[in-house]
């Protein structure tokens, strides 16, 4: 099943093609990479499929319903949740209430119940910290809740992040480089965490990373773009192995694995 169906997607600034027709589908359950040089449109990608950017043209189906051109708030309700290249947390803000930021998209307390304060309120908000609690013991943050987010280390803070991105409860995680800056450990060790997340949550994760040891390690299938074209697409192994990846993105260290 498809949980994600990209068809024919485009997106210009001004005469610029940043993303050039690109077709893509990821099945449920399944780890995604999406790979390429610097400026070959990932981001850019990621933004259309999360609302910040409108598409030019194409279609992009999520889960069945067609989220094309809606804004982030109807996205990350419908279950996509995301991390960004740069770490965007509330650095002023402990690791607690930066998840509960990310579950207020789950929440139903209206304004009149939060100035009247109401037992129904009340119970909903101590159900929300005991789960944003979870969330962080889970992402390997146990003891942080009072720490302020600009406090934790750099892996820590990637994993806050997707402790936040879990909070809105999504079907599928978009992770933007997300060991960009970490050392081999967090590295090794982050990307274990993403197994978890899909192999113990259900998660379908897609990422952009440029450790080409994290994409062979993890990923079921890998897409590379190069100038917004998609120039390949297939397993990992096809991937390392394509001509024009190689010359595109990947030099022949990475097939004789220097």
């Amino acid at each position: 099943m498809a949980l994600l169906d990209v068809t024919k997607l485009r997106k210009e600034f001004g005469g610029l093609v940043a993303v050039d027709d690109v077709d893509f589908v990821i099945e449920e359950g399944a780890i995604a990479s999406l790979i390429g040089p610097n400026g070959a449109g990932k981001t850019t990608l990621f933004n259309m499929l999360t609302g910040v950017y409108k598409p030019t043209a194409g279609r992009v189906v999520f889960n069945g319903q067609n989220i094309t051109g809606k804004p982030p708030h109807a996205v990350t309700e419908r279950g996509v949740g995301r991390t960004f290249q740069n770490i965007r947390l509330f650095q002023n803000m402990t690791s607690l209430e930066n998840v509960l930021v990310g579950m207020h998209a789950r929440l139903t307390g209206s304004i009149a119940r939060s100035i009247l304060r109401t037992p129904g309120l009340r119970k909903e908000e101590r159900v929300a910290r005991e789960r944003a609690r979870e969330l962080l013991a889970y992402s390997g943050l146990r003891r942080t809740d009072d720490e302020l987010a600009k406090n934790l280390s750099y892996g820590d803070q990637r994993r806050l992040e997707v402790a936040r991105a879990l909070a809105t409860e999504p079907k599928l995680l978009l992770l933007d480089e997300p060991t960009a800056g970490m050392n081999p450990q967090e590295t090794s060790a982050f990307t274990a965490f993403v197994q978890r997340l899909r192999d113990e949550r259900g998660l379908t994760v897609l990422l952009i990373e440029h450790d080409m040891r994290v994409v062979m390690g993890v990923s079921d299938k890998v897409t590379v773009l190069d100038y917004g074209e998609k120039i390949a697409e297939g397993t990992p192994k096809d991937v390392q192995h394509d001509q024009r990846v190689i010359e595109a993105y990947l030099g022949t260290a990475a097939v004789s694995g220097g």
